[in-house]
């Protein structure tokens, strides 16, 4: 029987010694930032085809043509050079160095080069060559190429994703139900600790019991 499962394990093993910790920490870092502020993925399942489309690429070049079984390190820079893109002008430290966080990739790759070697940097990079792919086919080509975007979200995909349930505001980091807004009185609102609104600021002048 076919080892299917291995297809998605791969993205979860990570190298020896400390590559899980940098692994682990740039996963989270990058992932979730994109999926809670990039404005590709502001419907429902966008970020779960971009993950995808990066791990089948990954499959193909890192597994099928280099041979090689663990593909965390390359799903990590690709997730880290869509956040570059995404930020560009933004400042990143890399340890304990500042800079342009459109270098950042490129730090992450030439660690990798230094620490693993070679061979190590040539699978990583497959993750950035994915990404840059989905980038150039989803954005760049339609945008200034005047093409077209084939990379959808299908509609099934967004159905899992609760893209088909009414009156949900759905996020691409989760969903969200807006609340009921109240109305403002015509003369205003009072704000701050102790403030008064609604029906109290519109009574007239106040009188002391017992005047005139």
């Amino acid at each position: 029987m076919p080892e299917i499962w291995r297809l998605a394990t791969s993205f979860w093993l990570t190298g020896g010694g400390i590559s899980i910790l940098f692994d682990t920490y740039f996963l989270w870092t990058y992932s979730s930032g994109l999926e809670k502020e990039s404005p590709r993925f502001s419907g429902p399942g966008d970020f779960f085809v971009y993950i995808f489309f990066l791990e089948v690429f990954i499959l193909i070049t890192a597994g099928g043509i280099f041979q090689y079984p663990v593909f965390l390190s390359a799903l990590t820079l690709g997730l880290a050079y869509t956040y570059s893109q995404d930020n560009k002008g933004k400042k990143a430290t890399f340890f304990i160095i500042s800079f342009n966080v459109i270098w950042l990739p490129w730090a992450m790759l030439l660690l990798t080069f230094v620490m693993g070697g070679p061979q190590a940097a040539m699978i990583q990079g497959t993750g950035l060559l994915a990404a840059h792919l989905y980038d150039f086919l989803t954005r760049l080509y339609p945008t200034f190429g005047g093409g077209r975007n084939y990379i959808f979200t299908p509609g099934f995909v967004k159905r899992w994703f609760g893209g088909d349930r009414p009156n949900v505001n759905v996020k691409a980091y989760g969903t969200a139900f807006r609340p009921a807004t109240t109305q403002r009185s015509a003369h205003g609102t009072s704000t701050g600790i102790g403030g008064f609104s609604g029906a109290w600021g519109t009574r007239g002048q106040g009188r002391r019991l017992g005047g005139d």
